[in-house]
């Protein structure tokens, strides 16, 4: 079963043939057209089948049944350099993440779904020879997820409540060359995956023109066999790095919406828990306050929408030569999260709108922008001269262009 299911998801990913930027960390800021058309705004606010990852119990929204197909074609722009070396480009530069939501009414007070949803990841590809004047030890880190949800809902007098059993597939792969030399060989642990079990849990209640949602999402523990192989060699002397988890983080947050006439203003706010995720921790990721506001007018052909979202950057400088309690020294951290995993972006703008073709078909489009990110960090290494410290810097920026086709019957 576990095979099979792993066939399926690799041919959904197989669209795309580099790893999606996120947009808060390694967390995309919406599941669906619709929400992302808003900026992710999701948890007080119903968007149909769509809504099964982002809020369970809004999937009481469908009228009879609701099923979308669709995805976003990502977009970021990543540069890096080291300190007296030139710019290099990463080539991971478009992704399509997947997604397909059903949602069906049973009665008047029980709802039931079923979805298949790209929902994060991260990664460089700076293999070209050519970027090893820019420090990058032609690196190449790719992580995938996708997750497979039954969102289960029920419904009375305005008070909805869900719980989405939750299967995670991952996907890491990391490769580098640690001393610039091409003749030397590259270090690569190869593409490790995982499957795994969580879970989301929302609320929602509406009475006149608001609506009120609730949510809270368990963190996945997923292992990467050959991960720690790969830090390793960034290592004091005498110390051993063993961890091969890297979590999904657990998330939990709160959002409302109000409606008058033909207008709809939502506001989300939610905490990833980076900090206590395996792995992110180790390389002091922290927790993200996540803010996003969305606006809407809708009539009976058309709706347009715009959205904000904000979220600091999880990862920040680390100093010096001072170990964690994993193990690793300040100068590794800054490396790592610089060039293997810049997840730095912080402002997301969004529009989006939905046209019907006719009472069972629409479509959904989106295009979300989050403006360059420029971070410096310093970094070090042993030569023969002694330890050396030096200055590394990453730019990022993202795009993303979204569209979903929906059938209501």
């Amino acid at each position: 079963m576990k095979k099979t299911i792993k066939l399926a998801v690799v041919a959904a990913l197989a669209l795309g043939t580099t790893s999606a930027f996120a947009t808060n960390g390694a967390a995309l800021i919406g599941m669906g057209a619709e929400a992302r058309g808003m900026a992710g705004t999701g948890i007080g606010i119903a968007h149909g089948a769509e809504s099964a990852l982002t809020n369970p119990a809004l999937i009481t929204s469908v009228e009879k049944t609701e099923i979308s197909f669709g995805g976003t074609l990502f977009m970021p722009d990543v540069s890096y350099s080291s300190q007296g070396g030139t710019s290099a480009d990463s080539a991971a530069d478009m992704s399509m993440i997947p997604e397909v939501s059903l949602a069906t009414k049973i009665n008047d007070n029980f709802y039931v779904g079923i979805g298949m949803w790209g929902t994060g990841g991260m990664g460089v590809d700076y293999r070209d020879p050519s970027t090893i004047t820019a420090g990058t030890m032609q690196m190449v880190t790719n992580l995938q997820l996708m997750q497979f949800g039954v969102p289960l809902a029920y419904t009375v007098n305005g008070f909805s409540i869900a719980v989405t059993p939750i299967l995670q597939y991952g996907s890491l792969d990391l490769n580098y060359d640690m001393d610039g030399n091409p003749a030397n060989g590259t270090m690569g642990m190869g593409v490790a995956q995982d499957l795994e079990f969580g879970y989301n849990i929302g609320l929602a209640y509406k009475i006149k023109n608001f609506t009120f949602g609730a949510i809270y999402k368990s963190r996945i523990d997923m292992e990467y066999k050959g991960f720690s192989d790969m830090v390793q060699p960034f290592m004091n002397p005498g110390a051993t790095y063993t961890n091969n988890k890297l979590s999904t983080p657990a998330e939990m947050g709160i959002g409302a919406s109000y409606t008058f006439d033909k207008n709809t203003l939502a506001i989300d706010y939610k905490i990833i828990q980076w900090s206590d995720a395996l792995g992110y921790k180790d390389f002091e990721w922290e927790d993200q306050d996540v803010i996003s506001i969305g606006y809407e007018y809708k009539t009976d052909k058309w709706a347009a929408r715009l959205g904000y979202n904000y979220a600091s950057s999880p990862i920040t400088e680390q100093s010096g030569l001072y170990n964690n309690a994993a193990g690793l020294n300040g100068y590794t951290i800054n490396m790592f999260n610089l060039l293997g995993f810049p997840g730095v972006v912080e402002s997301h703008y969004a529009i989006g709108g939905t046209y019907s073709l006719n009472k069972m078909t629409s479509v959904d489009l989106a295009f979300t922008y989050a403006p360059e990110v420029t971070e410096t960090y310093t970094t070090g290494m042993m030569t023969q001269n002694g330890f050396v410290t030096y200055g590394i810097t990453t730019k990022h920026s993202q795009t993303g262009a979204s569209a979903q086709l929906n059938f209501n019957f």
